[in-house]
């Protein structure tokens, strides 16, 4: 794709901490759902690299069950929620749960647009990067916390560049 046709780039240079941050956030977000763009059901399962349970559905789910913990659970303070979407018995069950199943790519979708819709309305309330969430005794700041999405989603599109290529030989984003 011609860098005057990506998404990624048609926003001006941040300016400051927080729109850097949160520049970067959605950068990696967007990067992730173009890796995934194109590919069907049984491809978003797919497990590429064996023996791992990873796969791009794999993933989806699991940055779904990120967006939620950090953004609803820890900056909002709702740790009566559930910790992860797909299951409190199995913990890996956003990947081992991850079948080529047309309505559980949707539900993975949805869930994942869903929590990012809603860290998008966290982020814009937030006054500060300085608060302090968390629950007692595990607090952080939310700059922190921010920080480590970032890095949460870097890592994770770099296992969606490999998986991307193992899948249909498509490299690049």
């Amino acid at each position: 794709m011609p860098i005057d046709e990506d998404p990624r780039f048609a926003v001006p240079a941040p300016s400051g901490e927080r729109e850097t941050v949160l520049q970067y956030i959605r950068h990696y977000r967007t990067t992730f759902a173009m890796k995934c763009d194109g590919l069907d059901a049984e491809q978003m399962a797919r497990r590429s690299v064996p023996p791992s349970t990873m796969s791009m559905l794999g993933l989806l789910r699991h940055l779904a069950r990120v967006e939620h913990h950090w953004f609803r659970r820890w900056i909002e303070g709702r740790m009566d929620l559930p910790r992860i979407h797909w299951s409190e018995a199995d913990g890996d069950l956003d990947f081992n749960g991850a079948v080529p199943d047309e309505a559980v790519v949707a539900e993975a979708w949805t869930a994942w647009r869903t929590e990012v819709e809603h860290a998008e309305q966290v982020t814009a309330r937030l006054s500060s990067f300085d608060e302090l969430v968390g629950p007692d005794g595990e607090q952080g700041e939310v700059r922190d916390v921010l920080v480590h999405l970032v890095e949460e989603y870097a890592r994770h599109c770099g296992h969606a560049d490999l998986l991307r290529e193992c899948l249909d030989g498509r490299t690049g984003q």
